[in-house]
């Protein structure tokens, strides 16, 4: 076979892969619009790499080249606008070289806008994509960018992008008062089942903003997006929203392990070929683990053993134990309660390993924050105490009830370690 007939075969199976291009994104559908809402307006820019059309061409560069738009500030959160920050590290004031636009930190010093940043600026852009997981600081920084647009006047605008989680799943407590911080910002559910745009709605109608301040606020919405879209349905490319988040299954198990992944207790995969997809340490059996908790039949969710040895972080270079996870049903899997059942059966099989005895206490603090209540580490901590009977089973949960705002109707599910 010619080489020309296989490379043309390979790029049919591609696109057929890929599937065909259904959704558009907002800075498509503004881009539709002729950037309408824009014309003769100062624009601020909060984005990353993942703030793209789908041909891959920044928004940084479309709105920088669109008529009569003049882009006059680009503003950095975690990772930086180019991705090129580690996660956690502070992000520095530059000047990005493919537009001379001023790039201003708000993943340092501050993580809010200041009125100095924003003086130039009549309308402040949000285009990033998220991963529908409240403890991911995107949101937290559209949250604040909000806030400081509302006390200076300016004007606030949310360009959708599609939740990979999709848009009926809703998992979680909501945030105390006192575990409020960037990874638990607002009082939502850990996996709130919203877009960046409707949650920026939320925000705002409700109240929940500092002060219970309100924006101006425009959302350009996406075209083609349904709530029960899997991100590969969307046919959209993936860009990397963070390091260890290399495609769209990985949004999904970050709310099943990450939480646990705060605390050293094990590796989650991060630091391997399987970010967020491992529970694994050097004292775990992997079939007895696998058995364990296969036989707990967790809808949506599988378990097979596993052997790693780990690049970095958690037990780098040594040989770790443990499970894979695979999820089979996203709708059913109990995604943010995943890894206290882990924590459940470890305790029982290995009393001498109990999480909250062994790990890192000095990371405590995070879990709270990143949960956002303390009851839920002290109280899952006592049970172990007691003898491990501590089963996350359905007569634990607990529902909130009421309205959580017109865009969604949700009961939301509180931990049920309580």
């Amino acid at each position: 076979m010619k080489l020309r007939n296989i490379l043309s075969i390979a790029a049919v199976g591609t696109a057929l892969a890929l599937g065909a291009q259904t959704v558009k994104p907002g800075i498509e559908v503004l881009r539709d619009m002729d950037f309408a809402p824009l014309k003769g307006k100062r624009v601020g820019l909060i984005t990353n790499p993942t703030g793209v059309d789908n041909s891959l061409k920044s928004t940084i560069d479309i709105l920088h080249e669109a008529p009569d738009v003049e882009l006059v500030g680009l503003y950095a959160p975690e990772h930086g606008v180019r991705g090129d920050v580690h996660a956690g590290d502070h992000v520095d004031n530059f000047v990005d070289p493919a537009t001379g636009v001023t790039v201003y930190s708000i993943y340092g010093k501050s993580r809010k806008p200041s009125p100095e940043m924003l003086k130039d600026v009549d309308v402040l852009i949000y285009d990033i994509q998220d991963i529908g997981c409240r403890s991911f600081t995107f949101i937290s920084t559209m949250g604040l960018g909000m806030e400081a647009c509302a006390e200076l006047g300016k004007q606030f605008m949310v360009l959708d992008r599609p939740n990979p989680v999709g848009g009926n799943k809703v998992e979680g407590n909501l945030v105390e008062d006192s575990c409020v911080s960037f990874v638990s910002q607002f009082p939502i559910p850990y996996v709130y089942g919203l877009t960046p745009g409707e949650l920026a709605e939320y925000l705002n109608d409700e109240g929940l903003l500092g002060g219970g301040a309100k924006v101006d606020l425009t959302v350009i919405p996406m075209e083609g997006w349904t709530r029960d879209m899997s991100f590969r349905e969307t046919g959209m490319p993936w860009v990397l929203p963070s390091p260890h988040i290399p495609n769209p299954e990985a949004a999904i198990l970050y709310p099943m392990t990450g939480i646990l992944g705060e605390i050293n207790y094990m590796n989650i995969g991060v630091g391997y070929t399987e970010p967020f997809k491992l529970f694994c340490a050097s004292w775990v059996d992997a079939d007895a683990l696998s058995k364990r908790l296969n036989a707990l039949n967790l809808p949506g969710i599988m378990f097979r053993p596993i052997h790693i040895k780990p690049f970095y972080g958690f037990g780098k270079g040594e040989n770790l134990q443990g499970v894979e996870i695979y999820v089979t049903d996203k709708e059913k899997a109990p995604l943010s309660l995943t890894q206290f059942y882990v924590m459940q059966e470890l305790a029982d099989m290995y009393p001498d390993h109990k999480a909250f005895e062994t790990a890192d206490p000095k990371r405590f603090s995070m879990f709270d924050k990143v949960t956002g209540s303390k009851e839920i580490r002290r109280r899952f901590a006592k049970r172990a105490q007691g003898g491990g009977h501590h089963r996350l089973l359905e007569q634990g949960r607990r529902r909130l009830q009421g309205q959580v705002s017109e865009i969604l109707q949700i009961q939301v599910i509180i931990f049920c370690c309580i």
